[in-house]
């Protein structure tokens, strides 16, 4: 937004006021507050006074006199956005709405600005005319340049479409042991057509797509007649594109050649690696490459360090579950293991982990496959089995090289198992996962692998069992629970929500979630999110649901038994344990997800 004039701005605040978007006496507090503070006041506006951007857009444009359009909902033709380039429509924040007798019609933040709109007209050389739009609704626009590049990609690769030649070229690429390219005699040519070519334009688009809406994997999956792109968004697979069959050799051979793989082969799985700058962010992506039935399939992992949080609170931790962590990491031995499937953000629990206990006082070892998010001061070894460095090889190193905490990434047999269990024997804070439906199974799988039940009882500290749930988005309304939703919520939290007035209080601030409801309401407050691009299906990010114990003398016991999971549950339960169904459910009653998405997530065992 430009800045006012001084007389512009008291009449954007006079008609604010007198739309009924703002009391008077509202505006003179943010006026004294904006002074006080030395704060712009437009700013104050929308953070304090409940402004929205939108209203506050619409008053200046009708002062400015500048036609104002409401971008926040709108669908425009993939036909109109090609009449501004994406690269363009960023840098300004313009975005193409058709055209009108010769000139480009555009919505821009910064319409009433001349100099931003000649710049903008002689970037690229055609007569405007501008209206004003919010930046959100300017940003709902931009969003779906992405859905329109399906068809655009697919338009530029249909060129390539039978030509052999640029196929063979790129099988035909080899590498020097160094890396470098080497191209063979009378190639070279073809090289850097398949180099610049919509083959390169597709895979950049594939990977800025899922940069910027936070995707953690893009599977590249061969059909009989085509090649689908789908994205992995909080959690769930989405299609984001199809393009022609003929695009597959290309496409998975430009996958290789980045990720320093032998293009020739195409029997035998394949993995590798390599960065990108995407959105404005590093990312790292790891590379598995297999042969399935219709050619090679291409899932990338996506890891981006700047949009993952290592704070346990902002990961999803309250109450009971925070305080037996925390309890947990004043030990200076045991373990502490964390469990769930592939995918649930065990290994970025860990991290959190090490994140709170991080400190120049002492020696932080990783051994890491692969190492996710490099974090300073702490010393982290990649997996390496090829060269003989497995988990266990590492871990019987990592102890030669005084360590005060080892956190291994997953232990995956008998032999990790118990190197991990003598390293916490022997004065060692251990952080590492296993694969299992809960954290009481935890204890079970490591005497399925052989570890003596007295080595578990007097080693493992606290165990972790953990799920990703989707978030509601920023749009979002209140609704009161249906009848069958009421009755599952008293099923869940009959024994956890407070039961009357009088320890409301104190049962909120023990469970880490303020004011909660009483149980045996009739109907409780609920949230759902609202569809929109920028959150399909209601939901915009993820967080997790848990459930922590530590290991009481009780607990101990059942394993000198070798009680099932179900025995250790049901006692970790009876010493308050909150499950995850039961986590879920008061995020849920916190307006932070939904009754659907816990029972979509949160197994069945673990209530």
């Amino acid at each position: 937004m430009s800045v006012l004039s001084a007389a512009t701005q008291k009449q954007v605040e006079d008609d604010l006021v007198a739309a009924g978007v703002l009391t008077a006496d509202k505006l003179t507090e943010l006026k004294t507050k904006s002074e006080k503070d030395k704060a712009p006041l437009l700013s104050l506006l929308v953070t304090d006074g409940k402004v929205s951007n939108e209203d506050l857009t619409k008053a200046i444009a009708k002062v400015t006199k500048v036609p104002y359009v409401n971008l926040a909902t709108a669908r425009v033709e993939p036909k109109v956005l090609q009449l501004l380039p994406q690269d363009v429509a960023e840098r300004y924040m313009a975005v193409p709405l058709g055209e009108m007798q010769h000139r480009l019609v555009v919505a821009m933040l910064d319409a009433d600005n001349v100099q931003a709109v000649d710049f903008l007209s002689n970037k690229i050389g055609r007569p405007l005319k501008v209206y004003s739009a919010s930046e959100e609704g300017i940003r709902n626009v931009l969003k779906q340049y992405q859905a329109s590049i399906s068809a655009s990609v697919a338009d530029d690769i249909s060129k390539l479409t039978g030509d052999v030649s640029i196929q063979e070229a790129a099988n035909q690429a080899q590498k020097t042991a160094d890396g470098k390219e080497v191209v063979p005699e009378g190639t070279k040519a073809m090289k850097t057509l398949v180099q610049d070519s919509p083959i390169s334009k597709a895979l950049s688009t594939i990977l800025e797509f899922a940069a910027k809406n936070h995707a953690s994997d893009v599977h590249i999956e061969p059909l009989q007649d085509s090649l689908r792109i789908r994205c992995r968004i909080d959690g769930i697979l989405r299609e984001i594109m199809k393009l022609p069959k003929s695009t597959e050799p290309p496409l998975v051979s430009r996958i290789k050649i980045l990720s320093n793989l032998k293009i020739d082969e195409h029997r035998i799985p394949q993995d590798g690696e390599f960065s990108i700058n995407a959105a404005g962010k590093d990312i790292d992506l790891r590379i598995a490459i297999s042969p399935v039935v219709w050619g090679e399939q291409v899932v990338i992992r996506l890891l981006d360090k700047s949009g993952t949080s290592l704070k346990l609170e902002e990961m999803g931790y309250h109450g009971r579950a925070l305080r037996t962590i925390r309890e947990g990491l004043k030990q200076s031995n045991g373990m502490i293991l964390t469990s769930g499937p592939t995918g649930s953000g065990k290994s970025t629990s860990l991290y959190a982990l090490l994140s709170e206990i991080k400190d120049d006082s002492i020696n932080i070892v990783t051994l890491e496959d692969p190492v996710e998010y490099k974090m300073a001061g702490v010393n982290q070894i990649q997996v390496n089995a090829d060269v003989g460095l497995t988990f266990a090889a590492g871990l019987r190193s990592i102890l030669r090289q005084d360590p005060n905490v080892v956190m291994v990434g997953e232990i995956r047999d008998k032999e990790t198992a118990e190197l991990a269990v003598q390293a916490a024997l022997t004065g060692h804070l251990v952080f590492s996962t296993l694969h299992t439906n809960s954290a009481a199974g935890i204890l079970p799988r490591l005497l399925d692998m052989g570890i003596e039940p007295f080595l578990i009882a007097s080693t493992v500290k606290t165990v972790i069992g953990q799920r990703l749930v989707r978030r509601i988005g920023e749009k979002n309304e209140t609704y009161q629970s249906t009848p069958p939703e009421t009755e599952a919520i008293h099923q869940a939290l009959a024994t956890l929500l407070p039961k009357d007035e009088a320890n409301r209080k104190k049962v909120s601030d023990d469970l880490g979630y303020e004011n909660l409801p009483l149980i045996g309401e009739s109907a409780y407050t609920l949230t759902k999110g609202t569809d929109s691009p920028s959150s399909p299906g209601g939901y915009s990010g993820r967080m997790g649901v848990y459930e922590v114990f530590g290991i009481s003398e009780g607990i101990q016991q059942l394993i000198l038994k070798r009680s099932t999971s179900s025995e250790i549950q049901k006692l970790a339960v009876e010493q308050g344990m909150v499950t995850m169904r039961q986590d879920g459910y008061l995020k849920a009653l916190n307006g932070q997800t939904t009754l659907n998405e816990i029972n979509r997530v949160a197994a069945a065992e673990s209530s």
